[in-house]
């Protein structure tokens, strides 16, 4: 019997292994700044990182081409996670941009090779005022280097690019180095999610920001019945709260089950309806509380396959969250 499974055309598998190389190129150069860090980068690592945390002013990344793209990507990641920045292009900051800087900033100018002319009059207005600049540079030796306050030196490495020309491993190691920094000052800062959610209210990641109760049914919207009940009672609040399911609560009103549609099918028969809850409700079921990020909520839905979660405050339902609500969020 002959496989279904088409093969790759020739064509097809020298793109993949091409891709293969790129990513292995990129994943080595990773692997070299890693190490890198446990030398005199990391010791600069340190000094920039308890440079710009005690600074009055901003972060002001600078650079052009692909090391400019890259410090966009630095700059917002900065700012979205408690450091304020942004970016302003080398090569405009002769044109007035260099207005946006103050005595207070500490400028951040990425350029591999360290001599990128573009650079020059940022780094005469740094010397000018005094304006701390750090340096992210290849180059030791390089103009930008010598006359930066800090360098964090990157370790060289083989770009991806088979002519050695395009910037792919040197900017993802650019890139990577940002996200550390940023990552270092957040920790340093103790940043919360909390904090997180006040720069990203919009879109699903400020969805999934919101706390549980922000988002849960509460009140009459809840299906709840007492121990003692019997199922008809049960499958009759089921049916007009919409959710799947019921609580079942003793009598200081904690939850102590839940019956859903799949105990329905489990303990389907000609009976079903009047048998005791108890008799066919899950014992002590998952259940979650009011200040949890939304974004956990939807982690615990996934790994448990669970649809809804009462959620309780002292063992006491205050709400129930169901999947629904997150695709209303945009979130699941």
């Amino acid at each position: 019997m002959k496989s279904s499974v088409r093969p790759f055309p020739a064509d097809d598998i020298d793109a993949i292994e091409s891709g293969r190389r790129t990513l292995a190129s990129e994943r080595a150069g990773l692997d070299v700044l890693s190490e890198a860090l446990s030398g005199e980068l990391g010791r600069s690592f340190v000094a920039v990182v308890d440079m710009i945390r005690t600074t009055r002013g901003r972060v002001i990344v600078t650079g052009v081409g692909k090391s400019g793209h890259v410090g966009v990507k630095i700059a917002a990641t900065l700012a979205s996670t408690g450091t304020p920045a942004f970016f302003v292009h080398a090569a405009e900051a002769s044109h007035g941009d260099l207005g946006m800087v103050t005595r207070d900033d500490v400028i951040l100018a990425i350029s591999w090779s360290g001599e990128t002319g573009e650079l020059k009059a940022v780094v005469e207005y740094a010397g000018r005022f005094r304006i701390p600049f750090v340096a992210m540079t290849s180059i030791p030796t390089s103009s930008l280097a010598r006359q930066a306050n800090h360098v964090l030196l990157m370790p060289r490495a083989e770009e991806a690019c088979p002519h050695g020309l395009a910037p792919t491993t040197s900017a993802v190691m650019q890139l990577a180095l940002g996200d550390a920094l940023a990552i270092a000052l957040l920790e340093s800062r103790g940043f919360s999610a909390q904090d997180f959610r006040l720069f990203h209210p919009g879109g699903s990641l400020g969805a999934s920001l919101h706390f549980v109760r922000e988002v849960m049914h509460q009140g009459e919207a809840m299906p709840l019945i007492a121990l003692g009940e019997v199922m008809d009672r049960a499958l009759a609040v089921m049916t007009q709260k919409s959710l799947g399911c019921v609580g079942v609560l003793d009598g200081d009103g904690r939850i102590v089950g839940i019956i859903t549609d799949g105990d329905l099918r489990r303990h389907f028969g000609p009976d079903l309806l009047g048998r005791p809850v108890e008799a066919v409700m899950t014992r002590n079921p998952k259940t979650i509380p009011p200040d949890m990020l939304v974004g956990s909520a939807i982690e615990l839905l996934n790994r448990t396959a669970i649809t809804a979660f009462f959620v309780v405050e002292d063992g006491r339902p205050v709400g129930i969250l169901h999947v629904h609500d997150l695709l209303r969020l945009g979130v699941a």
